[in-house]
């Protein structure tokens, strides 16, 4: 269990065909549902969608190990209108079907389920109008429909799509609800990168199991205040993951999915890792790194030449040590190369050319817009003394729409967690990875007091802070300022911690955006 065949690899590199779903009554949300749900300024979508899909979500088994099979919660999907291809499964997992579309396509999805709890779907990274973003004050109930309808505007790259009901993302998203969306577009298929099955997804989350093979989840206050850890690693679904490679040159796009471990991924034979793309696409040209920092939710893209191995070498990728809870030292996969196969691949010097942002454009460059994260007592973790209200918005998180601006994500310190967590599970330092909803930004600089500084410096040298972003990583005693700006649509969007157990204890807020 857990070793992927060649025909696994071809599906993995996009030859599969769409997994079939049970399609059903589905009752379709008008314009009019969506303009009653709070929906924004929408420029308006005529005609019928190149891509349309029915997602559904539903109670389900998988085999994980010998004995019974894990109960999970899952999406599954059924392609109603274009190319079959648009959706892919990965092998034996509970994960979602693999979105791939193209910059400029417009997919209509229209989502269900038969969950016995409320839910909505979330496009995590993809620039989209408000009535598709996921809100949590949009959930549906059990056999209902929410449709969502827009273009894909971002640039080629991973980017995922998981539930975010206020109060429940954590454990819907443990319990297998997740998928990746992956974007081409022509800049991309230009460049003389891995293609077909030599592009490998590879989605990292952790798990525990009990005896019987089920899931175990939140056993007790610390795991939430944390962050809940597991301890198996699962990758694409599968534990014990072994990937079968060839002697050339690979894209390998990695999504750390879990909850809220933090890997500081590496070679175990040292080897350098060339980063190439980011949450939000390819990077302007490649970055080496003794290893890289993956925070929940973020997105890596690596190329990979295998040809200095011999056949039947094994490689292991490892998460190294660090100072953050569960930073221990582990392997996270395994790379076998089986066969020998000849590719002249070389590594682009140049890889894209990235829109400019600049800060002095930023109508807040003098005065940046600062959002302090801390633990406040009675309240757990908050942004700026504050936890989440379904549509409350404070007058310092209303933005202009076509503004750049400064956001600085400041985290004094450990505080009160950071003392009762010191010397357990890898140190005490409790880390924030921020999401914004609905755009990409630009990681501007980090600033580190004395106090927070050896625990910093035990994964800033991972941290890839060129290229595109929509989470960063704020470490205790850190301050990170990010640019970013407000394009394209008015409407409520979230910002929040994505340790999964932070958000559903309520560190999240909502940003307007207002012309």
């Amino acid at each position: 269990m857990g070793k992927l065949s060649r025909r696994d690899v071809l599906k993995l590199g996009g030859l599969g065909l769409a997994v079939g779903a049970g399609g059903g009554l589905l009752r379709w949300l008008t314009a009019n549902d969506h303009a009653a749900a709070g929906a924004g300024t929408v420029p308006t979508l005529t005609g019928s969608p190149d891509v349309e899909v029915a997602l559904t979500a539903a109670p389900s088994e998988v085999s994980l190990f010998s004995g019974k099979p894990t109960r999970v919660w899952r999406f599954s999907g059924e392609v109603l209108q274009g190319s079959p291809d648009v959706l892919q499964t990965l092998p034996d997992t509970y994960l979602g079907p693999i979105f791939r579309l193209k910059k400029g396509q417009r997919v209509r999805v229209k989502f269900s389920h038969s969950l016995p709890e409320e839910s909505i779907v979330h496009w995590h990274g993809l620039h989209v109008p408000e009535k598709d973003d996921g809100h949590p004050r949009l959930v549906i109930k059990r056999g209902e429909t929410y449709t969502y309808d827009f273009q894909v505007r971002d640039r080629a790259g991973v980017y995922w799509y998981h539930p975010h009901p206020h109060g429940r993302t954590g454990p819907q998203v443990y319990r297998g609800m997740a998928g990746l969306f992956i974007v081409s577009d022509d800049e991309e298929a230009a460049l003389p990168l891995p293609a077909g099955e030599y592009d490998i997804p590879l989605v990292i989350q952790d798990r525990r199991f009990d005896n019987n093979n089920q899931l175990v989840y939140l056993t007790n206050n610390m795991e939430r205040m944390t962050g809940f850890l597991g301890n198996r690693v699962l990758v694409n679904g599968r534990p014990d993951f072994t990937l079968p490679v060839a002697t050339r040159p690979y894209r390998l796009r990695l999504l750390n999915g879990s909850n809220a471990r933090i890997y500081k991924l590496a070679w175990e034979d040292g080897t350098p890792l060339t980063v190439i793309g980011t949450d939000g696409g390819l990077l302007e040209k490649p970055v080496q790194k003794r290893f890289v920092t993956l925070a929940p939710a973020q997105r890596i893209e690596l190329w990979v030449d295998f040809s200095r191995y011999d056949v039947g070498t094994r490689l292991r990728m490892f998460s190294l040590p660090h100072s953050a809870p569960g930073g221990g030292n582990f392997a996270v996969f395994t790379v076998e190369v089986a066969r020998e196969e000849k590719a002249d691949l070389p590594l682009p010097d140049k890889l894209t050319t990235h829109k400019p942002l600049r800060e002095a454009d930023a109508v807040n460059a003098a005065s940046p817009r600062t959002f302090t994260l801390a633990m406040t007592m009675g309240r757990g973790w908050t942004i700026n003394g504050r936890t989440f209200q379904m549509t409350a918005v404070a007058r310092d998180e209303i933005v202009r729409l076509g503004d750049t601006e400064v956001w600085s994500f400041n985290y004094p310190g450990g505080g009160m967690m950071g003392g009762m967590m010191g010397g357990r599970g890898g140190g005490g330092a409790i880390p924030h990875p921020m999401h914004v909803h609905d755009l990409q930004y630009r990681i501007l600089r980090r600033q580190v007091s004395v106090s927070g500084r050896s625990a910093w410096e035990t994964l800033s040298p991972g941290f890839v802070d060129e290229g595109w972003h929509d989470t960063v990583l704020v470490m205790p005693g850190e301050k990170v300022d990010i640019l970013l700006r407000f394009e394209d649509f008015e409407g409520l969007y979230l910002y929040h911690c994505h340790n999964l157990e932070h958000e559903d204890m309520g560190m999240m807020r909502n940003y307007r955006v207002k012309a």
